[in-house]
């Protein structure tokens, strides 16, 4: 049962079929993943392109992501559907910018982060931010698995972002919402009230407000929630630029028929209503900034980090790929910030930052000990590594963070590696095998017999 005084007002909004959403609600949902092309090339078995993302796919049916070793590779990532279609919205207002970025203001659990990552590349970089302490710990844990190694991320109050004036090309800010999007999950229909709604239409208004200033002048705001409600949409749009510093950029959807346009006296927003279409409800608008900011300027290097020693820029050097004017050294850590050394310095002496890049490597004892990150990033030097191929229940094992037994293999540091895809560290000390996966992201899920026939199959 929905909620009544929800029905009355959706049959109240002109742009949409309050009948066909109804029943859209009480659909099953459509699994999604979209792939990391960085790493993997498989295309999944019995799926279909989501038409807005280039490595998107509608699954036939939800796998266990859980226990798929792929999965924890970073080789994709599950994603509902509609909210791919930001890939539309930066295709459409990046094109001519050389160098972005990016602002991920609610990044969390990552689904919209590690997609930016992947559409900026080499072109910019990427502060991915969340609020809340753990699930900043998940953001970073699930661009970690991604490995494209350009994104910082923090945990701070929108707030934080006024003393950046005019730093970001482009801010995307999913905001919390009254989640009517969402309203397949008896969750969030209990958790839904007009009062709620209010609440968060302040709220939005709020994180708006506070973030605004850290766009750059004709810089791109990307505003998107999980509901209906126009008070937490287009009013908030409307509200936005009726300061007079800012104007709505309308997009071109003319290859899907299924999205709903919105105009709300001029100012444009886009309904993605289920019924319509196959993933959940969304709403996104999109707005460029007109007004002149200040600029945020730079700093010269210091605070939460210092310059490694030509010693340690070597042993960074035979481990990775990376650019020897991006390393940095963040407490016993050799780092590979994602930009510059100025950049780096501004945002970490403003912001908390969670990870300040891709780790390399440990200092401890004189001795280098190859991170994690750097198992999983793009920019491994793989040479220098013997890998260890594993079946599935040994990657399942690995993933638990249980022992590994494996005869005859050289002496140090080995990769744990599934179907060509690293997993992680394994250290042979000649009597023992030891497990070097993170212990907060080992897999606790009871593992049954016939579990690999459960995940994705590829093509």
């Amino acid at each position: 049962m929905l909620p009544e005084a929800f029905v009355q007002r959706i049959r109240l909004q002109e742009y949409l079929d309050a009948e066909e959403l109804i029943r859209g609600l009480g659909e099953p949902s459509h699994a999604a993943v979209r792939i990391n092309r960085s790493k993997w090339h498989g295309i999944p078995g019995n799926s279909d392109r989501v038409p807005w993302c280039g490595e998107g796919f509608y699954l036939e049916t939800r796998p266990s992501f859980t226990l798929d070793p792929l999965f924890h590779a970073g080789c994709y990532y599950p994603q509902e559907a509609s909210g791919m279609f930001m890939e539309q919205v930066f295709r459409q207002c990046t094109g001519d910018m050389k160098y972005i970025k990016a602002l991920d203001l609610c990044g969390a659990p990552g689904g919209k982060s590690t997609h930016l990552s992947s559409l900026i590349r080499n072109k910019g970089f990427l502060v991915a931010n969340e609020v809340i302490r753990t699930r900043a710990s998940v953001l970073a844990e699930n661009l970690t698995k991604w490995g494209v190694a350009n994104a910082i991320v923090t945990q701070n109050d929108p707030s934080a972002f006024r003393r950046l004036p005019g730093f970001f090309d482009i801010m995307l800010v999913d905001a919390p919402c009254s989640g009517e999007g969402m309203f397949r999950d008896r969750v969030a229909v209990d958790e839904w009230s007009e009062e709620n709604a209010l609440l968060c239409c302040e709220r939005q208004k709020r994180i708006l407000s506070d973030a605004w200033p850290s766009l750059k002048e004709n810089g791109i705001l990307i505003y998107s929630t999980c509901t209906f409600n126009p008070g937490e949409n287009e009013e908030n749009l409307k509200w936005l630029l009726s300061g007079g510093e800012a104007e709505t950029v309308r997009l071109d959807i003319s290859a899907y028929a299924d999205i709903t346009e919105i105009d709300r006296q001029g100012i444009y927003g886009y309904g993605f209503y289920p019924g319509k279409v196959r993933g959940e409800g969304l709403f996104i608008g999109v707005v460029r900034k007109t007004a002149k900011t200040k600029d945020a300027g730079v700093r010269k290097p210091g605070g939460t980090f210092g310059s490694p020693r030509r010693e340690e820029i070597k042993a960074a050097l035979e481990l990775s790929e990376f650019s020897e004017d991006r390393f940095i050294m963040h407490h016993d850590e050799i780092t590979s910030s994602p930009c510059s050394i100025n950049d780096h310095s501004l945002l970490s002496a403003i912001l908390k930052v969670v990870k300040p890049g891709t780790s390399i490597c440990t200092i401890r004892k004189k001795k280098y000990i190859p991170s994690h990150e750097l198992a999983l990033s793009v920019f491994l030097r793989k040479s220098v590594f013997n890998t260890l191929n594993l079946e599935y229940p040994e990657a399942i094992k690995y993933l638990r963070r249980d022992n590994i037994n494996v005869k005859d293999l050289p002496r140090g540091w080995q990769i744990a590696s599934y179907k060509g895809m690293n997993l992680g560290f394994l250290n042979n000390i000649g009597s023992r095998m030891n497990n070097y996966y993170p212990v907060d992201w080992r897999i606790r899920m009871s593992v049954q017999n016939g579990a690999e026939q459960k995940t994705l199959e590829w093509k």
